[in-house]
């Protein structure tokens, strides 16, 4: 029941608020240069943030690591797979909160693309948003479904447990009727021994009363054949 109870508490400590996302336009530092794209601030350590970040951008293509950044080069967006051009991402925070960036430089993207590509980093930072919260959020239900199951198997062991404490009381309760009614048997039996003995030694008295009394006939018969002459 202890684990249970931790159990049910660690399913209940979550955020009970709807969480919005909000992207919003920032520039990064990448190569020590300034980069365009789109931004959104999570809440969630940065270690988790960054995990579900890097599966995600997998989607884009091959992620590749530069220092504090990553890229993907020739990315998919929108259904469309770019040969030139290069995605970059950035994920930063802490232990409560952490942002994730993705951005392009112009100068390596042609001019046509330009506009495209960076409204579908817009969306994609959007959509990266959404699917962690839901993922969070799945997790607290998948949590609060084995909580759930937990009780339901609890409630069972314990059905279960009811049942044969039930069964095992009334084959108790039956012992105990007969062990009641072995008992006034044996005070019954007990009764009748006792008045058995009494009347035992009550013969016995008789009998050596009539001994005794036998035995003075024969001295007497013996005495009379001593006289005979």
């Amino acid at each position: 029941m202890k684990k249970l109870t931790i159990l049910l508490i660690l399913c209940v400590t979550f955020h009970a608020y709807a969480q919005k996302v909000t992207v919003n336009k920032k520039s990064e530092k990448i190569k020590s240069e300034s980069t365009e794209g789109y931004s959104t601030a999570l809440e969630g350590k940065k270690e988790d943030v960054a995990a579900a970040f890097s599966r995600f951008l997998k989607n884009l293509g091959k992620i590749k690591s530069a220092g504090d950044y990553q890229f993907v080069e020739g990315p998919a967006l929108g259904g469309t797979v770019y040969s030139t051009g290069i995605v970059y991402a950035q994920t930063d925070g802490n232990e409560e909160k952490t942002s994730v960036w993705l951005g392009i430089k112009a100068a390596e993207w042609t001019v046509n693309d330009i506009t495209l590509v960076e409204t579908q980093l817009e969306k994609l930072v959007y959509q990266f948003g959404i699917k962690f919260y839901r993922d969070k959020i799945q997790a607290q239900i998948d949590e609060g479904i084995q909580a759930a199951n937990a009780v339901v198997r609890q409630q069972q062991r314990l059905t279960n447990q009811n049942k044969d404490l039930t069964i095992k009381l009334s084959n108790n309760a039956q012992q105990k009727i007969q062990l009641e009614k072995s008992l006034e048997a044996n005070k019954l039996e007990n009764l009748v021994l006792l008045q058995k003995i009494e009347n035992n030694k009550k013969s016995q008295d008789s009998v050596r009363q009539a001994g005794e009394q036998i035995k003075k006939v024969i001295e007497m018969h013996k005495e009379r054949q001593r006289k005979v002459n």
